[in-house]
């Protein structure tokens, strides 16, 4: 069993107070209907149950058409349980089967279906699953909405938040507390829409946010393609469970999921219990929404909206410097933002204002200081990427001898993020700049076992691992690592050389 953990992209500029309303609503009415649809669900169950056998066993008695569509849909979609309830000579189910088997008066059979239907049309009217859920073959408008907030047990129900969680509150940090909300009970009404197209006539109740959360997946997909999730595979052996963590990128994980959900729906369709095809609805309309969006202008619109709304409830010496910036006072700003970050030293908006400063300035010295800066805080709060932009803009802008400690993280966050050429190119110009560092040592280090392993290049790994080894840098508890590198790089050149080698005639 495949399951998220999170992924790199878990802060956002604001607390995701709808994103925390959707789960608080969902527990909620999951606790107010839960133990009462439990309690429902048998009773109406076992009037179903009955109206199909004697349906089955007494064709010839009369029912009302929306009985009748529930009967005939039961019966093209399940042939062979229908064949089954019809043979004379099957097994007694229960009291009620064994009774019927006892009459042979067809008024007596059309009184007990009409029974059957009194009770079948009091529990539509009065149970949540047939008032609330949705249902393909006899839709409910206000279905389109209360369905999603329907769950049918605690399984359900946590998976369903936890999936909300991580999506929504990145979703909800790019497009705002306005599109976000709107654009989740449309894609919910979607999601049923599609599974209603595929499965017409049908008469099984569905329930679950699903469907809605299948869209966000589509719309981060197409938001954030890039961001890796951390995922946990979960296998199940004889008397222990051995757990394997990695992490996957949106573009290549989602679209898998996507075609899993298209090969169950194809394959089993509602036999599974699952709207698969309310999933595949979700998230198609999720991935189009965020494109619709992102090309009419409004996401560029909703993020202007949220990014004036921050920086209104910014600290008013923030704010001051701003506008002495904007005339041009550059020194006054200056001085107010090195003031204020000597109090709030991790305060990201004061240091990336001061960067701005400096770079209207023309104080370019200046600028490269305060990018670093911003690298330090970024990493500090957990936020690599961000610290790996300002980075670039670093060398840009003509940075050349970044902190060695700070160079290394940088390297080591273009490794996780799979980019190992880059990561090589990076080391190698560390180890260059900084030769008497400690870090040095570990980018040679790190430089040749990803030109070993990753890249398949043991020409430059034991270039690296021999550096590393002839380091003016006290190397001792390293020692053993290097003189396996070199071994094992010289090793794969050998073989190299062996299969390149033409055969003797």
């Amino acid at each position: 069993m495949l399951f998220p953990t999170g992924h790199e992209n878990m802060r956002g500029r604001r607390w995701p107070v709808i994103t925390i309303g959707l789960i608080a609503i969902n527990v909620l009415v999951f606790l107010g209907t839960h133990w009462t649809i439990e309690e429902q669900a048998p009773k109406s169950s076992e009037a179903r149950t009955h109206i199909l056998m004697l349906a089955a066993m007494h064709p010839e008695v009369k029912v009302p058409p929306d009985v009748e569509k529930y009967v005939r849909d039961f019966e093209e979609h399940n042939p062979d349980l229908w064949k089954q309830m019809q043979a004379p000579n099957r097994d007694v189910e229960d009291l009620w089967d064994a009774r019927m088997r006892l009459m042979d008066d067809p008024e007596q059979f059309q009184s007990e279906m009409d029974s059957l239907v009194r009770e079948y049309e009091q529990d539509r009217e009065s149970g949540i699953l047939e008032r609330y859920a949705f249902i393909p073959g006899a839709p409910r408008p206000i279905a389109y909405l209360t369905a999603n907030f329907l769950h049918g047990g605690w399984l359900h129900l946590i998976g369903n938040m936890w999936f909300l969680w991580l999506a929504g509150l990145v979703i909800e940090d790019a497009w705002g507390r306005v599109i976000f909300p709107v654009f989740y009970l449309l894609a919910g009404a979607a999601a049923l829409q599609m599974h209603a197209w595929m499965h017409p006539g049908s008469m099984a109740p569905t329930l679950g946010a699903s469907g809605a959360i299948a869209a966000l997946m589509g719309a981060f997909l197409v938001r954030y393609p890039n961001v890796r999730i951390r995922m946990v595979w979960i296998l199940f052996l004889i008397f222990r469970v051995r757990l394997y963590r990695f992490k996957a990128r949106a573009i290549w994980l989602l679209p898998i999921w996507l075609l899993v959900e298209i090969l169950y729906g194809t394959l089993f369709g509602r036999i599974s219990g699952v709207a698969h095809w309310a999933h595949i609805g979700g998230f198609l309309f999720g991935a189009l929404a965020a494109l619709a969006l992102r090309y009419s202008g409004l996401e560029r619109k909703a993020d202007q909206a949220i990014e004036a709304k921050v920086s209104w409830t910014a600290d008013q010496r923030v704010v001051t410097a701003t506008e002495l910036m904007e005339r041009n006072q550059f020194d006054a700003a200056i001085a107010a933002l090195n003031q204020f970050l000597a109090e709030q030293l991790d305060s990201l908006d004061a240091a990336n204002l001061l960067a701005q400063v400096y770079w209207r300035k023309g104080d370019v010295a200046a600028h490269r200081l305060a990018l670093l800066k911003l690298c330090q805080l970024h990493l500090k709060l957990h936020n690599p990427e961000a610290a790996w932009q300002h980075f670039q803009e670093f060398l840009n802008c003509g940075g050349e001898r970044p902190p060695a400690a700070l160079w290394l993280e940088m390297c080591r966050h273009l490794e996780n993020q799979d980019h190992p050429d880059q990561a090589v190119t990076q080391y190698d110009l560390l180890a260059a700049t900084h030769p008497s560092e400690k870090q040095s040592l570990l980018a040679l280090l790190s430089a040749g076992r990803l030109c070993l392993k990753k890249l398949h290049r043991p020409t430059d790994a034991l270039r690296f691992y021999q550096a590393a080894d002839d380091s003016a840098i006290p190397h001792a508890e390293w020692q053993a690592n290097i003189k396996a590198g070199v071994s094992a790089a010289q090793s794969a050149l050998g073989m190299a050389y062996s299969s390149a080698k033409p055969p003797e005639k």
